[in-house]
C-alpha cells in the first residue's frame, strides 16, 4: 500500500473505525537512516492504534528503525516479508526474505531486543513454485522462536519473476486452507488472514479459523465497509455514522493540515474518494474532489460544490416509462 496508507489516509479511516489497527505504508530502513525521519514517521495522535511497517533485511538497521518507531509512538512494528515488487527485491527485502527464514528471525530478534511493543511479520504462503505447506510452516516456526507472536499471512504465493505486483495480488491462487493450518499447528500464535477479502461474510468465514483478518485495497476503495467494525468485531456500542459528517470532518482536517504544514487539500482528498462508493451521484462527487481546476480554491468551497452534486442526486426523481 505504498503511497496509499499515508497519515492522511489513516486519519480518514480512523473516522470510520476507532478500534481497527491501521498500518503505515512500508517505510524502508534506508529512508529512516538516510532520509527525513519526520516526514516518514510523523502521524496524527488520532490514528492510534497504528503499526509501523518496515522494509529491510539488515538486523542492525531494522533495530534502529524499530527503536525510532517506538520513540515516535507507534503501537506495533511490522516487518514486511510479502511485497514482491522488483524494486523491493533489489533491496533484498520483502517477499524474497521468505527464502532465508533464519535471517528474518535474526531481524525480528534484533527488533524485539530494543523495543517494548509487539514485533509482527507480514508474509506470503510461499514464493515462486514452492507451494508446499511445510515451507510456510517452517518459516513461521523459525521466526516465531525469535520473538514474534503475530503473523499476517497473505494466502497467495509471491512469484518473484514474471508477474507484476498487481498480478501477484490476482494470479497466484488463494489457498486459505494453508493459513488455517498454521493456526492449527501454532495455536499459541496470532494468525491473521489476508488476501482477496472483500465483504463481512468473507471475514466472518476466516474468523472461524484464524484470529484476525487484514484488508488492503478493498478498505481503500470501499472504506464505508469499516463503518460498523467497532460494533461487529470489537464489541463496542453501535455508532451512527453519517457520510456527510465524515466528509465535513475531513474538510476540517484539510484546513488543519494546511495551517500546520501547508499540505494542499487535494493531497488529502484523494484518500476519501471511495466514501460514497456505490451511491447515486458518487461519480460526480468524485469528479469535484479530483478536479485539478479547483486546486486554488479552499477545501470548504470545494466541499460545497461536491455537496451540491450529492443533494442533486438525492433529490432526483426516477423516470418511469409507461406504454
Amino acid at each position: 500500500m505504498m503511497a496509499w496508507t499515508d497519515r492522511h489516509c489513516r486519519f480518514f479511516h480512523r473516522l470510520l473505525s476507532q478500534r481497527t489497527l491501521l498500518y503505515t505504508e512500508m517505510v524502508t530502513t534506508g529512508a529512516l537512516t538516510h532520509g527525513d525521519v519526520t516526514r516518514h514517521l510523523r502521524f496524527n495522535r488520532e490514528e492510534h492504534p497504528a503499526a509501523l511497517q518496515l522494509g529491510g533485511s539488515e538486523p542492525a538497521d531494522l533495530a534502529h528503525a524499530a527503536k525510532l518507531g517506538q520513540q515516535w509512538g507507534y503501537d506495533e512494528i511490522n516487518l514486511n516479508c510479502g511485497c514482491p515488487s522488483d524494486r523491493v527485491q533489489r533491496g533484498a527485502f520483502g517477499a524474497c526474505l521468505m527464502a532465508t527464514p533464519q535471517l528474518v528471525a535474526d531481524c525480528v530478534k534484533a527488533m524485539v531486543d530494543v523495543v517494548d511493543i509487539p514485533v509482527t511479520v507480514k508474509h506470503r504462503i510461499g514464493i515462486d513454485q514452492e507451494e508446499s505447506y511445510e515451507f510456510v510452516r517452517d518459516f513461521v516456526g523459525t521466526v516465531a522462536e525469535a520473538g514474534s507472536g503475530v503473523f499476517i499471512v497473505h494466502a497467495r504465493n509471491a512469484w518473484l519473476q514474471g508477474l507484476s505486483p498487481k498480478q501477484n495480488r490476482e494470479v497466484p491462487p488463494l489457498r486459505y486452507e494453508l493459513v488455517w493450518r498454521l493456526k492449527q499447528d501454532f495455536p499459541n500464535l496470532v494468525i491473521v488472514s489476508n488476501g482477496g477479502l472483500k465483504t463481512n461474510d468473507d471475514m466472518a468465514q476466516q474468523l472461524t479459523h484464524v484470529d484476525g483478518v487484514m484488508l488492503g485495497r478493498e478498505a481503500y476503495y470501499n472504506p464505508w465497509l469499516m463503518s460498523d467494525w467497532d460494533a461487529r468485531y470489537h464489541g463496542e456500542a453501535e455508532r451512527v455514522l453519517d457520510r456527510d459528517a465524515v466528509e465535513l470532518a475531513m474538510v476540517d482536517y484539510m484546513e488543519r493540515a494546511a495551517a500546520e504544514d501547508g499540505c494542499p487539500w487535494y493531497a488529502i482528498a484523494r484518500h476519501m474518494l471511495g466514501l460514497r462508493h456505490g451511491l447515486r451521484g458518487a461519480r460526480y462527487w468524485r469528479q469535484v474532489w479530483s478536479d485539478h481546476k479547483l486546486k486554488p480554491l479552499p477545501p470548504r468551497e470545494v466541499w460545497k460544490m461536491a455537496q451540491a452534486h450529492v443533494l442533486a442526486a438525492e433529490e432526483a426523481v426516477p423516470v418511469v416509462a409507461t406504454l
